[in-house]
């Protein structure tokens, strides 16, 4: 096959030949691997006669396709359209119907000759004409529906989404005005309490909130709460959920529920045993999942039991306020429930269970008629995990509502996974959106030397679109929903994704790309219809023209402060960051402060093999040396600590001093937002993930090494809390 052929295929959809690397430097993507990406993408390419055919089928169907299926405009641009028609219709004469999500309608008739030709093409020995149709009227923004009709018939012939969106993200106004906030970052599952069930809970973050609030804190960052496996409790990363939609509901807090102090509920909950398991629960240092799954699930479907024969069985509002959750809530919602009833059965049976593909056939999708037969056979069950959202989306709101309460200008704000794993419930209820035979990931960069294999199946640009992007506008607006900020994991996923043949190396990869504009005009109107601001996580291999769109739409950068180094090995002062970004010292991926001072996280990255050879390692441990004297350097050249803080590194370790003055040094810089790692405050050495690994580490587990309680009657905390309150307050303009 000539490589001009399968060219064609691979511009036609989207994948890149080129790409700048994170080192500057030029690369290029295998022929074999664009191949392999293409078959992912559901091409045949063993034979040239085969990849023609299929671009042919594409060409038609593009010409046959009288409207495109969605159209995203903002605010700033004329309204146009596309129109394609053979050459023996362009004379008629048509009706233009938009009618608004609010019903309000705006009709226009139109002869496509007397319009703008763009472009024509031959199909099958028919010509066909693509018209621009100019919409002169004024839309508001939000999701609205054009029909084309021939003039006397009353059905359509065809029909697009017109998504009008504002030109970029809300912004608060303290924000826009020029505050600068700080807040802390957590894990909510790593938190430890007095009260908790031995995994962090919806109460314990509101206390969090009132509390960091009352020491001058503006948010409160979470790591994804989306939700995971009931029957598969210890696949408990965050960043590879079943639904990036719906919550963890094991972030519930049981005892606030109505039912809990019922007789039946507390005859568990008081036993003896279970006493003693939940202790245990709470004590270890590392989440036990499986047994925090099975302490709350025994209680829920108890509790549940209670509240149906209390208030589901008769008419009353709660039984109303549910069924309003659950209609709303449509096909995803009884989706993950059935997903999750299936999981748990099919594990009681000793049947393979952990995920879709793997379950019998006839379970394989959930639009299949046995699915269908299997919910209805457990209907209850499957009401039970609605339940539990229900009252998780109850539980959360009320933390953000706490947030509210103490005048926090940020809040809450949520984390949006890159995409969901091999096995989830979201690929069960659509699979001809995403390529189950590649996974995301990343490229060779700073981080990943080796590149990186993330396991998460990438949806199909050309099926989002097809879809009208509906899945996308579901994602946006649920992890919106009871916060006041969004940050968006990989948000370069909106420009491109690294697609990952299944079974290759992750360096054997190639860029694809997806609409971005499309996507910015999106998220955009979600954020101002959910008051969200928006930060965007843009590290690793980072396209200059991304940084640019997301910076004229009103997106947030993130910048690492560990990351922001000068040519010559210098750290950048936070001054000269972005004002448009939130900073940090470290991230969830990324060593504590202790554990980066002290080299922890090298020496058990040599304990578990991730570096090739000791050369690798050697090379990291000398630029490990020289980046902290740098560090020591910038901070007493800003005065940011104190003499009592040594300037040479070969005789200063990480003193609580050190580690304050890193955190207070970041306070003056210019981002808007400065988020801290709670694991900091509390000066921690191991790491809650370390990339790259899978069962070699206990990933997303580690706990907080102090109680919730406690942290906040820590005067040295407090008084940490106060100077970096007043390094904000002397870095703002709105003073």
């Amino acid at each position: 096959m000539s490589n001009q052929v399968l060219q064609k295929l691979v511009e036609m959809r989207g994948i890149e030949s080129n790409y700048i690397d994170a080192w500057g430097k030029p690369a290029t993507i295998a022929d074999s691997s664009k191949a392999k990406l293409l078959n992912a993408l559901g091409y045949e390419t063993s034979n040239e006669s085969a990849v023609l055919e299929q671009v042919r089928q594409d060409t038609v169907a593009y010409w046959q396709s009288v409207l495109d299926p969605v159209q995203v405009i903002r605010q700033s641009q004329a309204i146009n359209f596309a129109m394609r028609l053979p050459i023996e219709l362009v004379n008629d004469s048509f009706l233009l119907c938009l009618t608004t999500e609010e019903g309000k309608q705006f009709t226009q008739n139109v002869v496509p000759v007397d319009t703008q030709l763009i472009n024509v093409a031959e199909i099958d020995d028919i010509e066909y004409q693509e018209y621009a149709i100019n919409f002169p009227q004024t839309l508001p923004d939000g999701y609205h529906t054009l029909q084309l009709f021939v003039e006397g018939d009353e059905q359509p012939v065809a029909q697009m989404r017109v998504i009008m969106s504002p030109d970029a993200c809300h912004i608060p106004e303290r924000v826009a005005s020029g505050k600068k906030s700080w807040g802390l970052s957590v894990q909510l599952y790593c938190v430890r309490s007095e009260s908790n069930w031995g995994i962090g809970d919806f109460s314990d973050l509101s206390r969090l909130i009132v509390d960091a609030a009352a020491t001058g804190a503006d948010f409160i960052g979470l790591n994804p709460i989306h939700a995971l496996y009931p029957a598969n409790p210890d696949a408990c990363s965050p960043y590879g959920p079943s639904s990036r939609r719906w919550l963890n509901f094991l972030y519930l807090d049981v005892t606030q529920l109505e039912g809990y102090d019922h007789p039946s509920v507390q005859a568990i909950v008081n036993a003896p045993d279970f006493q003693q398991q939940l202790a245990e629960a709470r004590d270890v240092d590392y989440v036990d999942y499986a047994k925090v799954a099975y302490l709350k699930l025994r209680v829920l479907t108890a509790l549940f039991d209670v509240y149906q024969s209390t208030y589901l069985q008769s008419k009353t509002p709660q039984r109303e306020a549910f069924n309003t959750f659950v209609e709303e809530g449509g096909e995803s919602l009884d989706m993950l429930a059935v997903y999750d009833v299936m999981q748990e059965h099919l594990k009681e049976l000793g049947e393979p269970s952990w995920g879709w593909p793997v379950f019998p056939n006839k379970f394989k999708e959930y639009h299949k008629p046995e699915v269908a037969k299997f919910a209805k056979k457990n209907k209850t069950r499957v009401q039970f995990y609605q339940f539990l959202q229900w009252q998780a989306a109850q539980q959360l709101e009320a933390a953000n509502q706490a947030a509210v309460d103490a005048g926090m200008t940020i809040g809450l704000y949520r984390d949006l996974a890159v995409g969901v794993s091999e096995g989830s419930a979201e690929i069960w209820g659509n699979k001809d959106l995403y390529c189950v035979d590649a996974s995301v990931g990343a490229p060779p960069d700073v981080l990943g030397p080796l590149g990186q294999n993330w396991g998460l199946p990438p949806m199909d640009p050309k099926r989002l679109y097809e879809q009208a992007y509906q899945p996308i506008i579901d994602l946006f607006s649920s992890n919106m929903a009871s916060a006041g900020a969004l940050r968006i994991d990989h948000v370069m996923a909106l420009l491109r994704l690294w697609w990952v043949p299944k079974d290759d190396h992750a360096r054997d990869g190639g860029y694809v790309y997806y609409p971005v504009d499309d996507l910015l005009g999106i998220l955009a109107l979600e954020s101002h219809r959910n008051q969200s601001l928006v930060i965007g996580e843009d590290l690793g291999t980072v396209p200059e023209e991304i940084r640019g769109k997301l910076a004229d739409n009103g997106i947030y950068s993130y910048r690492v402060f560990f990351f922001e180094q000068a040519e010559d090995g210098g750290f950048f002062s936070p001054s000269h960051y972005p004002v448009q970004s939130m900073s940090t010292l470290t991230t969830h991926d990324m060593p504590t402060l202790i554990g980066f001072w002290h080299c922890l996280d090298l020496e058990l990255g040599k304990s578990l093999g991730l570096y090739p050879t000791d050369e690798i390692l050697e090379t990291l441990y000398t630029s490990r040396h020289k980046d902290k004297q740098e560090i020591l350097n910038s901070l007493h050249g800003h005065h940011s600590v104190s003499e009592e803080v040594g300037r040479d590194v070969d005789y200063t370790g990480m003193t609580q001093a050190l580690n304050f003055g890193l955190q207070t040094h970041m306070a003056t810089g210019s981002s808007a937002l400065l988020s801290l790692q709670l694991e900091d405050w509390l000066q921690m050495d191991k790491p809650v993930n370390i990339p790259g690994t899978f069962d070699e580490y206990p990933n997303w587990r580690r706990k907080l090494t102090r109680n919730l309680e406690d942290i906040f009657r820590d005067s040295n905390l407090r008084d940490l809390a106060n100077r970096l309150t007043q390094a904000r307050q002397s870095a703002s303009t709105d003073k």
